[in-house]
């Protein structure tokens, strides 16, 4: 094979004027690399470390408190004051440090449930949780009882300084707080008077925290639904089946004794209302007779002729009408016996022998 040694050349010069007239720069050697490194000078070398100084300790003379929280500083790790929401000044870190506290936040400690991130609740599984929910009643019953305490940070330096983990303290007298309002009521006031269990709640263990110096407010206390253990829920059912009917059958007798005993006692007052009605007109009617009776006898003692004949007069008047058949016979008459036959009309007889007249 016969090469073209003068094609081979032209590409070969076409190549390097490509390349950069021929002058091909090489890699440069770590040798090389390492003596340029030792010979490097920093260009004003004490200028930049005093920038570097001030960078550095002018960052945290100043910070920022954000308008839900407070700063707490500290000076040389004892508290010092505290900063409010803003542009805030203190001395370099080493000096002085500052902490943060949300005292606008409401936190939340959850008792035997928790709450899934999609927004809602489930009971926990751990024996921990499922502990605190389990409690027992007055009546020696036991009920599951989960339930939410709310609070905010109402005083930060008793928060940080006065009592060591705060957040265990606060779960422990809650669950010990539950307890206790929980032990004074029966397993039926548990169930359906939450929101009660819930107030006393609040205030007792507000008045633990306080007393313990925490520094917490509690905000409210959320009772969620009481139960009793799964193993038992079939009986407990039974038995509110039970307490229900017999409060019906109550109820139904109430409202039959609400129905009947007015009605009785409206009747016996009726009929003693009646009695004394007629006991007054009769006492009325007495004393009217007795003072009309008074007045006849003193006009009697007046005029005892006249009011004699007045009386006989008034009383024939009043007696007169009311009969049937009337004879008049004189007091000389001997025998009445033919004038019997005369009829239903009234009859005068003027004397022995006369036809009387007829009336």
């Amino acid at each position: 094979m016969n090469w073209d040694w003068d094609k081979l050349r032209e590409k070969k010069e076409q190549y390097e004027h490509r390349q950069g007239g021929g002058n091909i720069p090489k890699p440069p050697q770590m040798d090389e690399v390492l003596a340029k490194f030792k010979n490097f000078r920093f260009p004003g070398g004490i200028l930049l470390i005093v920038v570097l100084f001030f960078v550095f300790f002018g960052s945290s003379l100043f910070f920022t408190v954000g308008v839900d929280e407070v700063g707490v500083i500290q000076r040389f790790g004892k508290y010092n004051r505290i900063s409010q929401p803003g542009l805030n000044f203190k001395l370099p870190t080493g000096i002085e440090r500052v902490t943060k506290v949300k005292i606008k936040r409401v936190y939340k400690e959850e008792f035997g449930f928790k709450t899934t991130p999609a927004g809602g609740s489930r009971f926990a599984t751990d024996s921990e949780d499922i502990g605190a929910a389990l409690m027992l009643t007055g009546d020696l019953n036991v009920a599951v009882v989960p339930w939410i305490v709310q609070y905010r940070i109402s005083d930060p330096y008793k928060y940080l300084f006065k009592v060591k983990n705060v957040n265990s303290i606060l779960r422990d007298m809650a669950e010990a707080t539950m307890r206790t309002v929980v032990g004074d009521r029966s397993i039926n006031e548990v169930i359906s008077k939450r929101e009660e269990i819930a107030i006393a709640a609040r205030e007792r263990l507000q008045e633990e925290m306080r007393q313990a110096e925490t520094g917490i407010h509690i905000v409210t206390i959320e009772m969620k639904k009481t139960n009793v253990p799964e193993p038992v829920q079939p009986s407990f059912n039974e038995v509110n089946e039970a307490v229900q009917e017999k409060e019906q059958l109550i109820y139904k007798a109430k409202e039959e004794f609400n129905k009947a005993i007015p009605q009785a006692r409206g009747e016996a007052r009726r009929v003693i209302k009646d009695a004394e009605g007629y006991a007054l007109d009769r006492v009325n009617r007495a004393m009217g007779d007795g003072a009309r009776f008074t007045s006849v006898y003193k006009e009697y003692v007046k005029a005892k002729d006249i009011t004699e004949k007045r009386l006989y007069l008034e009383a024939m008047a009043e007696i007169l009408p009311k009969i049937g058949g009337k004879y008049v016979v004189d007091s000389d008459q001997s025998n009445l016996l033919p004038l019997l036959n005369m009829g239903q009309g009234s009859s005068v007889i003027s004397g022995p022998g006369k036809e009387g007249d007829k009336k």
